[in-house]
């Protein structure tokens, strides 16, 4: 077999916790064990979390002040035209920011649970049929978006976390399709779990930067990504999401044709089916 790694903690007193990474390496008949102490890089990484997520909530109050006001001068009357297109975009950017914090929030809340989700069935066509209202209802939005159900198989997990994976997938796939392009959103199981995946036919990703899309504020294109109000966490959150259903996700993207994005789930987090496929278009 392969090389198999797996942390540990060895806990020296009540407040001394040393983190271990330890590596079991096959070398012909031998086996050799590594150990490595990483408790000063695991400590600093408790304490981003705990910095990102505490600077997120303190940043909530202030914000719904600013938007607050911003909503009123933008409604008054009295305030000169001249101002008009300053305070819309005081407004947008201040939108902005609150998803930034609110997404912040979520991701802190997800890499803070240590615990699987729990294993509530969640009808994941229901779901995805209402995510789909949701993008026909917008101004701006690909032709076609398609709705492929190949199973009535519900997925045993959080429904908050999954609608969040379903959505951040969707509304990406929409942000980077152009109008007369198309998306597909498609759940389905086999032997091996249940599987939703989201395929457009968008601008695509160059090769270098799938392995890093899931990364906290990577962006591909920064410019286009501020200009449509993204995050940049919408994948951390999926990626954080997915693990705590026991998932992975897998990224295929040609440059100028598209891409697709799969959320796999094991096959314990899927109950039995009770009804036919169905498809949307």
């Amino acid at each position: 077999s392969g090389p198999q790694a797996s942390p540990v903690v060895v806990r020296y007193g009540p407040a001394s916790d040393r983190f271990l990474t330890c590596q079991l390496i096959q070398a012909g008949e031998q086996l050799l064990l590594m150990v490595r102490d990483v408790t000063r890089e695991a400590r600093l990484e408790a304490m981003r979390k705990d910095f990102v997520a505490n600077a997120s909530h303190e940043l909530r109050s202030p914000l719904t002040v600013v938007s607050g006001y911003l909503d009123q001068l933008a409604e008054d009357p009295a305030m000169d035209s001249d101002w008009h297109g300053p305070i819309e975009e005081m407004r947008r950017q201040s939108e902005r920011m609150r998803l930034i914090v609110e997404d912040l929030l979520e991701l802190s809340r997800l890499e803070a649970s240590g615990k699987e989700a729990p294993r509530e069935p969640v009808d994941v066509g229901g779901m995805l049929a209402l995510i789909r209202k949701d993008v026909m209802a917008r101004d701006t939005r690909p032709q076609q978006v398609v709705l492929r159900l190949d199973s009535s198989a519900r997925l045993l997990g959080s429904e908050s976390e999954l609608h969040s994976i379903a959505s951040n997938l969707v509304s990406n796939a929409v942000k980077y399709t152009p109008a007369e392009g198309s998306v597909e959103i498609r759940w389905w199981t086999d032997r091996d779990g249940g599987h939703l995946s989201v395929s457009d036919t968008g601008m695509g990703i160059p090769a270098e930067h799938l392995p890093r899309l899931t990364e906290r504020f990577y962006r591909v294109d920064r410019g286009r990504s501020r200009r449509s109000g993204g995050s940049g966490l919408g994948l951390a959150i999926v990626k954080h999401a997915l693990q705590r259903h026991g998932g992975h996700l897998t990224i295929d993207s040609v440059e100028g044709k598209g891409s697709t994005f799969t959320c796999h789930f094991p096959a314990k987090r899927i109950e039995a089916e009770s009804g036919k496929a169905a498809a949307a278009g």
